[in-house]
């Protein structure tokens, strides 16, 4: 949906989580941290982390808060979703709380909706803005998205321990900064389009300016952040570029807008050469393939280098599409561009046939 975001007596909004804590050891706050918003918990552990944070889960909510912890089988989709509500039905739970990364997180998002409960988000790696938003992002069962949920309200919680984070491989916080990346690019191009943002109205200033405050951290410490993940530490470029990352693009994205790059993603997902890639890195794309949809030569060549300095892929090669053909292409080309996408909320007029051409030259 288009307005005019200039009109003096128009209504704009922004949106932010309840509260953002960040910092090495932020775990071991949890149960304090969770036992004002209820007395009876059921904790969703992602399947790649359940082993690993089980122990540091359990330490900090004993004495707190009672828990019932669930090991998340993998996707964020509705079966999931709907077994986490059963789940914290049957054991009375007064709050959700999801750690790992941002499939476990969503499902925990998205089922206290259902329930009406409040909700903390862990993210143990920084590979997305997903933990700060009153978004989720719902798969099919075979790894396609199905469709963007938008939820009621932002996590009451987001705790940051960047320690965790630092330990994972920085790949993860790679393709956060390729998440991040496409912030100010798209909060741009719905600023000067007049697109509405998560909250169904234009942003207010302070979310494009957060947007672009997130680009420019990423830029400034990205390559850095990721040695000092390379070296498991969590050091200051590392601190920073967690927060660009999870806080900065979150509230950048939800309250800026989103348009043409993660079209590009949605489009993407659909073929099962990607699959096994992360959120960012097919996001990463569709910021490459969004500045050639403007023929933007000039800042293409800046964020592709930015990107080759980050890790982040740069061709569809990268992304494991090796073998380019028409009908891969118009695959991705209509999903991107369907009726009601937010890659309508570019400045101007997107056809299939528009980003079949700027993915053609990112072969």
């Amino acid at each position: 949906m288009l307005v005019n975001s200039q009109s003096p007596g128009l209504l704009r909004g922004a949106r932010f989580p309840g509260r953002y804590v960040q910092g090495p050891g932020a775990i071991s706050r949890l149960g304090e941290e969770a036992k004002s918003l209820g007395d009876r918990a059921v904790v969703l552990l992602d399947r790649g982390i359940h082993n690993l944070l089980l122990a540091d889960v359990e330490a900090a909510l004993q004495g707190h808060v009672t828990a019932e912890i669930w090991q998340h089988g993998g996707e964020c989709s509705e079966r999931e979703i709907a077994l986490l509500v059963e789940r914290a039905k049957g054991v009375g739970a007064e709050l959700l709380i999801g750690a790992g990364g941002g499939k476990a997180l969503d499902t925990a998002k998205a089922a206290a909706r259902d329930l009406s409960l409040p909700v903390i988000i862990v993210p143990t790696i920084a590979a997305s803005d997903a933990p700060c938003s009153a978004l989720a992002v719902i798969y099919n069962d075979d790894g396609s998205v199905a469709y963007d949920a938008f939820l009621p309200s932002n996590p009451d919680l987001v705790l940051v321990d960047t320690a965790l984070i630092a330990k994972a491989p920085a790949r993860f916080l790679a393709a956060g900064i390729g998440d991040a990346l496409a912030t100010w690019y798209e909060a741009e191009s719905c600023r000067q389009s007049g697109a509405v943002n998560c909250m169904r109205m234009p942003g207010l200033s302070v979310a494009f300016e957060i947007a672009r405050y997130c680009r420019d951290t990423i830029f400034e410490y990205g390559a850095a952040a990721l040695a000092e993940c390379d070296a498991d530490a969590a050091g200051p470029a590392l601190e920073r570029v967690v927060e660009a990352n999870i806080l900065l693009s979150g509230i950048g994205f939800e309250s800026g807008g989103v348009a043409a790059a993660h079209a590009i993603h949605h489009g993407l997902c659909e073929l099962e050469d990607v699959h096994h890639n992360l959120h960012g890195e097919k996001v990463a794309i569709g910021v490459l393939a969004g500045l050639k949809l403007y023929g933007k030569s000039e800042e293409f060549e800046r964020v592709r280098e930015f990107c080759r300095s980050v890790r982040l892929p740069t061709r569809l090669a990268d992304i494991g599409i090796s073998e380019v053909t028409e009908e891969k292409l118009s695959t991705v080309a209509m999903r991107a561009c369907r009726p009601g996408e937010i890659i309508h909320n570019e400045p101007m007029v997107v056809s299939e046939d528009m980003v079949i051409t700027a993915l053609k030259t990112l072969i």
